[in-house]
């Protein structure tokens, strides 16, 4: 790109920069399987401690953080799921897998999906050219090993999808993504205004726990909401997707929901979820699966 200011940019050049992974056509079905109004996809992003590890931060203190995550966290959102028959989405970083290997076997026995999220948590757009595609390439090499099968979906460490990403999903041939904020419903990928068969299964921060409840004691970074006023928003969020047949798809981490104060809140959301009828509860792989299924059955 040149030194141009972008107001000095050729219509050319910004169209080209908003043609990379455009919003294609929608796939939201008229119905659900088995004839369900609404879907809902709950993910757990397993960071534990990668995330002080991706800073080169050595502190104890912030390790053990994330160390929770899987000591305490993930024990309590397995027994939370078993309880309700519930599948979900573990997006886990290469490295936290290798930390926790029998983490990963055991829910992955369990039914749940283990899906990509980076090899460290790195931050993609800040990754020197092929990094990203090195480095996702080894990571699904290791969810493979540790879950007994290839990862399909991909959700970028803090949602960084960079000019390259699109392209490593397309030669991977991966099924969907989970990074991107262009709808409510699942969407088709565009690459330069061209259909990729990619199904994205669109993220928001407001349907994400770690909005709400972060501490960093060094910085401006404190919890504001009480769990009761997240319950609150993710209810919300969930009654207008079943208000519109559409999906409801929730991001949450191990380390952050997994406290005492904080897990119970997903359980009233799934007693409230339960209590509608015509709720399907399916991992990201399964709404992905369903979704592209109807689209090749549109373009036949």
């Amino acid at each position: 790109m040149s030194d141009a200011a972008p107001w000095e940019w050729p219509e050319a050049t910004w169209r080209r920069i908003i043609g990379r992974a455009r919003a294609g056509r929608s796939l939201k079905p008229p119905a659900w399987p088995a004839g369900a109004r609404c879907a809902v996809a709950l993910s757990f992003d397993a960071d534990h401690e990668t995330i002080p590890l991706r800073d080169a931060d050595e502190s104890p203190m912030r390790l053990s953080q994330g160390h929770y995550g899987a000591r305490r966290g993930v024990p309590r959102i397995r027994a939370l799921l078993a309880r309700h028959g519930i599948a979900a989405t573990f997006f886990y970083p290469a490295v936290s897998a290798l930390l926790h290997p029998e983490e990963v076997r055991a829910l992955a026995a369990e039914g749940h999906e283990i899906a990509l999220h980076s090899w460290i948590h790195e931050s993609n757009t800040t990754l020197p050219p092929g990094a990203e595609r090195e480095l996702t390439l080894r990571a699904a090499e290791v969810l493979e090993r540790l879950a007994g099968r290839r990862p399909v979906g991909l959700r970028t460490a803090s949602w960084d999808f960079s000019t390259e990403t699109l392209g490593i999903l397309r030669e991977m041939g991966l099924l969907y993504d989970s990074s991107l904020m262009a709808d409510d419903e699942p969407y088709e990928l565009l690459d330069g205004g061209e259909p990729t068969g990619i199904v994205e299964l669109p993220v928001e921060w407001i349907r994400d726990d770690a909005v709400y409840f972060p501490m960093r004691y060094a910085s401006a970074l404190r919890p504001y909401t009480p769990p009761s006023a997240v319950e609150e928003i993710f209810r919300a969020e969930f009654d207008g997707a079943f208000a519109e047949g559409g999906l409801f798809l929730l991001t949450l981490h191990p380390h952050i929901i997994g406290h005492r104060s904080r897990l119970p809140l997903l359980e009233r959301l799934i007693h409230h979820m339960k209590a509608q009828d015509g709720v399907w509860f399916a991992t990201h792989e399964d709404v992905a699966r369903y979704c592209r299924d109807r689209m090749g059955a549109e373009a036949a």
